[in-house]
């Protein structure tokens, strides 16, 4: 297995390591439900330097990315960041992904890490612009500081104003001491906080900083299993889970990020503006338990009298609202919320009701 910057750290804390894309990765420390807890209500920190990043550079750079890329990326400045997808030849999607627009002419494709080879690929043979490119992963190291005292710990280690920073926005400076830091208000968590990005080389300086500078606030390393349970929190989606190669960004609710702008003919437009225009037959739903159950992935969803609807992609109890909760495709006549469900789990049928993410407020 492939490890991060930060693998014997983890070892040393006693993480639970597992095989996660390919990676040695922290599932957890002290239990998932505390550490989900714990960025909820104070700061938490990620290694999440496993996910992969490709450089696209020079005058053809912006028309790559809108041929490869649903959303409209013309609209990024320096220091913006967008969220999109890689659409493939037949309407599904290849990856989710983020945009970050470093200067002009210069941006940083940011893609999951179980599809890093993947989305190359795709990239280098869906290149006719000859834009550059650059599979920069390996030499890049990131941390995810989450939570509603992210900003405070960050703070304490650099002379930006981290308050002027909006949400999908991010500035380069110096952190701990580490200058040309891309720090990113973003993240996978719903609570808060920011993405550091950063040479592989610096990793334990800025994580003993992190950790000293945030022990007022009870800050705690946090592992994969928690990152998957906030984010199904906020009702975002997981590639391989809730999209993939078979799923529509149409299906999936992801129409805000389909823009069919005039002049952006971006792979499998002709599919996607037909079925936004036409509508289609199953759509990606939050649910959340009526009766008593934990939904998992792979679980049928029916109507009252048993008849299957569709399934559930992703699922758990909810940590904060101590309800089950999860995420399915169903036909478009179940999709509409306050629609009321069943999950068959293993023969009993139980009750749930359709709602709009995100599940917790």
């Amino acid at each position: 297995m492939k490890t991060t910057p930060f693998t014997d750290i983890h070892r040393s804390l006693g993480a639970k390591m597992h095989e996660f894309a390919g990676y040695d990765m922290p599932i957890e420390y002290t239990g998932i439900i505390e550490e989900h807890q714990t960025v909820c209500r104070s700061v938490g920190v990620f290694d999440v330097s496993h996910m992969g990043e490709f450089l696209v550079k020079g005058e053809k750079a912006l028309d790559f990315i809108q041929y490869v890329t649903s959303n409209d990326a013309s609209r990024l400045v320096p220091g913006k960041v967008q969220y999109t997808c890689f659409p493939n030849e037949t309407g599904g999607i290849v990856d989710d992904l983020l945009v970050y627009a470093c200067a002009d002419g210069k941006y940083m494709l940011v893609v999951n890490a179980a599809n890093i080879e993947k989305d190359w690929e795709w990239c280098c043979n869906h290149n006719p612009m000859k834009a550059e490119l650059e599979n920069i992963s390996d030499g890049v190291a990131q941390l995810a500081v989450q939570g509603p005292d992210a900003i405070k710990v960050l703070q304490k280690l650099t002379s930006l104003d981290l308050s002027v920073v909006p949400y999908y926005s991010f500035c380069i400076g110096e952190l701990a001491g580490i200058k040309n830091m891309v720090i990113s208000n973003t993240g996978y968590t719903g609570a808060g906080g920011f993405e550091l990005y950063f040479s592989p080389e610096n990793a334990l300086t800025v994580w003993n900083a992190l950790f000293d500078a945030g022990k007022e606030y009870g800050i705690k390393p946090v592992g994969l299993g928690a990152r998957d349970t906030l984010r199904l929190e906020m009702g975002f989606c997981l590639y391989g889970n809730d999209i993939d190669d078979t799923t529509s960004p149409i299906e999936a609710g992801l129409g805000w990020i389909t823009k069919f702008v005039d002049g952006k003919n971006f792979i499998s437009r002709d599919i996607l503006e037909r079925q936004k225009a036409e509508g289609v037959s199953r759509k990606l739903v939050g649910f959340e338990m009526v009766d008593r159950g934990i939904p998992r992935a792979g679980y049928a969803l029916t109507d009252a009298g048993g008849n299957q609807i569709g399934k559930v992609t992703s699922g758990t109890m909810s940590p904060m609202r101590k309800i089950g909760i999860g995420l399915g495709y169903v036909g478009t006549a179940y999709a509409a919320p306050g629609t009321e469900i069943c999950l068959d789990n293993r023969g009993r049928r139980l009750k749930a009701r359709v709602v709009k993410p995100p599940f917790r407020k």
